[in-house]
């Protein structure tokens, strides 16, 4: 079984302390910049960056969907969510860019083996990229 990864990376005007509050306020925030493909969108525990904890269901294609219980941890301008129920992390790193600031989302899981895992890892990362950057272009609106 190989690691499956899908990276986006956008650029912002806004300040990087800005784009990482955003990112961090799983309460008023994220719900609005979430994607369709998040559904059933839910905070457990906290709230507010680290500790948080947040419930989804990811509907990655038409026929499948993960449901996700992640925990949030926030390691200077990084946030790391962790699902409980698989091997799905997540990453926002924040760094400067110029006057602004760029956002840089990975996602990575342990694939299938054999032939299923092949093809999971060469079409999933396709269409998770786009969830990502359906994410973040509604990220870019909340903050600039």
């Amino acid at each position: 079984m190989a690691k499956v990864s899908a990276s986006s990376v956008r650029t912002f005007e806004a300040a990087p302390d800005k784009v990482l509050a955003a990112l961090s306020d799983y309460e008023t925030v994220r719900p609005r910049i979430l994607p369709e493909n998040y559904r059933d969108f839910a905070v457990v525990e906290g709230g507010q960056g680290d500790g948080t904890v947040v419930r989804w269901i990811l509907q990655a294609t038409e026929k499948r969907s993960r449901d996700v219980l992640a925990t949030v941890s926030v390691a200077g301008s990084t946030i790391t969510e962790t699902d409980a129920n698989s091997s799905m992390v997540t990453t926002y790193a924040v760094s400067p860019s110029g006057a602004g600031s760029q956002v840089t989302t990975t996602t990575e899981w342990t694939g299938a083996g054999g032939i299923g895992g092949f093809f999971e890892k060469t079409f999933a990362p396709l269409g998770l990229k786009k969830i990502q950057a359906s994410l973040l272009e509604n990220l870019s609106r909340q903050v600039q």
